[in-house]
């Protein structure tokens, strides 16, 4: 009879032979929010998870596109409000306290710490010293971290600041795109059994494939493929007062999102986020279109509709759903036991519904 194998041995074994060897699942605990509940669910599959932590998120996209906004406003913010400290990486030298506080970003070194580096071998010299003695710590010792690196394209390689000395303004467009691309791909793999999580920036640029218009994202696919999210933004005009009447100056930009890579909900979906110079981004932006993209909220004349999973029926103007309307829908989709919204739409399609109990009557098998 055959000897049963010893896992817990050959856990131990293996543990002791390989050094920071992780076994078994991380899957993320903590999520930070991009303050876009449209987004949100776009990314993650929830309203209210963002960019999760243990991985690498990259928001690429034109100058001007929002992506400062979203990394180094308000998904520091929302770090900081659930306690967890943040390290800015700025290699654009253009991330000024008035600017960040303006945000709501608290800016005291206890809960932010800003370094201005553009050397990639720096970056990564710091990540893999912070990684060293975070492991040392005892587990009950370690705090939650994010870094955000803004932006990767404008780091540079030793060779560039070589050639440039020199007077050399050939650049260095063989060894960045590797050296990005390590960058990344040994980060995630340190920080992934951790609460320590990255979020990155970055630039794009006009494809020139006929084939294939979507812009392209900066310094080669290898950093791309190592990283876990990728979300591409253009820049659009918001040419809308804050009433949301047409105007002819513009009072904004529109930021247009596309999830382009994500293991929790589905890829290549997007959403258009206003975000007006005056006020800000609302958080409830773009789910209006969202859910009428869906097929929750169908026409009626010239009105939109929403019918609940209990079946009440809530019929509004599109300026009259705003923020607590639109919450009503969130909060009934996530009382669905988790379901997404197709889920829920599937769900809702194949049933009739007693209005007044909200119990199932009968199925709809058309």
């Amino acid at each position: 009879m055959a000897k049963p194998f010893d896992v817990s041995k050959f856990r131990k074994d293996i543990t002791k032979s390989i050094d920071g060897l992780s076994i078994g699942f991380h899957d993320p605990t903590d999520w930070i929010s991009t303050g876009s509940y449209a987004l949100n669910y776009l990314i993650s599959g929830d309203f209210h998870k963002g960019v999760p932590m243990g991985k690498v998120t990259v928001f690429a996209g034109e100058s001007g596109a929002g992506k400062s906004y979203f990394a180094s406003g308000n998904i520091i913010k929302a770090a900081q409000d659930q306690g967890i400290f943040v390290v800015v990486v700025d290699s654009e030298n253009a991330l000024d306290e008035s600017w960040l506080q303006a945000l709501g970003v608290d800016t005291d070194e206890s809960k932010l710490l800003k370094l201005s580096m553009s050397m990639i071998d720096d970056v990564a010299k710091t990540i893999s010293v912070f990684m060293a003695d975070y492991k040392a710590m005892a587990e009950e010792e370690r705090p939650k971290v994010l870094f955000v690196l803004d932006s990767l394209g404008m780091m540079m390689t030793p060779t560039d600041v070589d050639q440039f000395n020199k007077g050399d303004m050939k650049g260095d467009m063989g060894r960045k795109p590797k050296a990005l691309t390590a960058l990344v791909r040994n980060t995630v793999n340190m920080i992934g059994s951790y609460n320590v999580g990255m979020v990155c920036t970055n630039h794009t640029y006009a494809s020139q494939d006929m084939f294939d218009p979507d812009d392209k994202i900066s310094g080669g696919q290898g950093f791309i493929y190592a990283s876990s999210i990728v979300i591409a933004m253009r820049k659009l005009k918001l040419k809308e007062d804050l009433d949301g009447n047409k105007t002819t100056t513009v009072n904004g930009i529109r930021a247009a999102c596309k999830v382009m890579k994500t293991r929790y909900a589905k890829p290549f979906e997007g959403v258009q986020v206003k975000i007006p110079y005056e006020t800000g981004m609302d958080p409830y932006s773009g789910l209006l279109d969202l859910f009428e993209a869906k097929g929750l909220l169908t026409k009626q004349g010239n009105r939109l509709k929403y019918t609940t999973t209990a079946g009440v029926e809530m019929l509004e103007f599109r300026k009259g759903w705003t923020g607590d309307k639109l919450e009503a829908i969130m909060q009934d989709i996530s009382a669905q036991d988790g379901l997404s919204i197709d889920e829920v739409i599937e769900e809702t399609v194949n049933e009739v519904i007693d209005p007044e109990t909200g119990e199932v009557l009968e199925e709809n098998n058309e």
